[in-house]
């Protein structure tokens, strides 16, 4: 079931004890959750304890979340933060004898799944854009992509503002709290 309602409808809903938003922002937002525990290289169980916590923290602060269409920022450093934990625990000697072992992690489905929640983050931060960039955005990445001097027709805008107006529609994008989260937890870019 996909719910593609902004995040900030469902987190309301969510708060006021709605059950089905509540289990659309689950949905929606426990790839991301998952990721974050992968990258921090967290085995099975630790990962699916970060993430009970992560949901438990969440559910008791769902009314106070200031800004909840930065819920995917909130979400991302609070997994941080509890990724961080788990990670110090098991640093501690371990009374059960297991080690983390990464290669539990199934990176195939963990990859899809990433790319799945970058995607629909990409999507709800565009609604968020003016329509002008919303429109340019959606011109310039269309497959085939669309020609300058077509993009220039339909939007009144001389070709060679295009470019210049593309970086001004980019930034803004840059600038919402959940695209924001993305590209602060991307792994570095190699040099070269």
């Amino acid at each position: 079931m996909s719910d593609d309602r902004p995040a900030a409808d469902l987190v309301t809903r969510a708060a006021t004890g709605d059950k089905q938003a509540w289990d659309a922002l689950v949905d929606r937002y426990a790839p991301l959750v998952w990721s974050i525990c992968r990258r921090h290289r967290l085995g099975d169980a630790d990962a699916r304890h970060v993430g009970q916590a992560v949901w438990t923290q969440l559910v008791s602060q769902l009314g106070m979340i200031r800004d909840p269409a930065a819920l995917a920022s909130w979400l991302a450093a609070a997994t941080a933060r509890e990724c961080s934990r788990a990670r110090c625990a098991a640093r501690e000697p371990q009374t059960s004898g297991q080690a983390l072992d990464a290669r539990n992690i199934p990176d195939e489905q963990a990859g899809m799944a990433e790319q799945e929640v970058r995607e629909a983050l990409l999507r709800e931060a565009l609604t968020y854009l003016p329509p002008r960039c919303q429109q340019l955005i959606t011109m310039l990445t269309e497959d085939p992509p669309v020609p300058y001097a077509q993009i220039s027709t339909t939007l009144g805008l001389p070709v060679d503002s295009i470019g210049p107006a593309r970086g001004r529609c980019l930034d803004k994008l840059r600038r919402d709290p959940a695209i924001a989260a993305l590209i602060n937890l991307a792994p570095p870019r190699s040099p070269g």
